[in-house]
């Protein structure tokens, strides 16, 4: 599903230049779980931003879905996400003004999907998430682990193949934590291939093969010891 070869990311000002990636090469699998470790600072969101197409590398190939799409423009990114990724932020990204049901449903309303079909759509992955009873709360009105729910809620509302989750937990306690990491545990073994960054060793063992970067270079790839929901 992705491959990169030799990804190259440089970010310039008129007086410094700085390498966040360096040459990274990896391969991930349909289906896989893969989480990314690494200290502050080692390129893991430059990373994942240009896996998402968030962003261009300014070297080296990225093939998504056998295309290499290393130098797409923003249209044809755009158009490659929306059909075929899901994020997930450590800051939500929720829209306070939205209801709960509000802010699942966005990602179809810009995929044209009818009101009729959404209305189903989201009922149906509420329900998954267990969070009906809040579907008409404002994300203020819940706690940090239900709106963590809800933000992946509305990353598979579209029913994307690869999900993206950029420190998931990182504003969670463990209770709320485990919730999380257990609903994309689920995902994943339903056929969903994620893509995570995490700064927790026990986080990363709900994955099955684990990427430490450090100063924008991959330095050791290891098989976990994938936990059960």
């Amino acid at each position: 599903m992705i491959r990169t070869e030799n990804l190259t990311k440089i970010f310039r000002t008129e007086e410094i230049e700085t390498t966040a990636l360096n040459q990274v090469s990896i391969e991930i699998n349909e289906g896989e779980f893969v989480a990314i470790m690494g200290p502050s600072g080692c390129g893991k969101s430059t990373l994942l931003n240009i896996l998402g197409l968030l962003d261009n590398p300014s070297g080296g190939n990225y093939f998504l879905l056998g295309k290499d799409v290393s130098g797409y423009s923003e249209r044809q990114r755009s158009q490659l996400r929306k059909n075929n990724i899901g994020f997930v932020f450590q800051s939500f990204n929720l829209i306070d003004e939205l209801t709960i049901h509000e802010n699942v449903e966005l990602p179809l309303l810009y995929q044209g999907v009818s009101s009729s079909q959404r209305r189903e759509r989201v009922l149906e992955v509420l329900e998954q998430f267990n969070l009906v009873p809040r579907k008409n709360h404002f994300p203020q009105q819940l706690s940090g682990g239900q709106q963590q729910r809800v933000a992946v809620a509305r990353a598979v509302i579209s029913k994307p193949r690869l999900i993206l989750a950029d420190e998931p937990t990182g504003n969670l306690d463990s209770t709320h934590g485990d919730e999380v990491m257990n609903s994309l545990t689920e995902l994943n073994e339903n056929g969903t291939t994620i893509v995570m960054v995490t700064h927790s060793p026990t986080y990363a063992e709900y994955s099955r093969r684990l990427i430490h970067l450090f100063d924008g270079s991959i330095v050791t790839e290891d098989v976990t010891g994938k936990k059960l929901v």
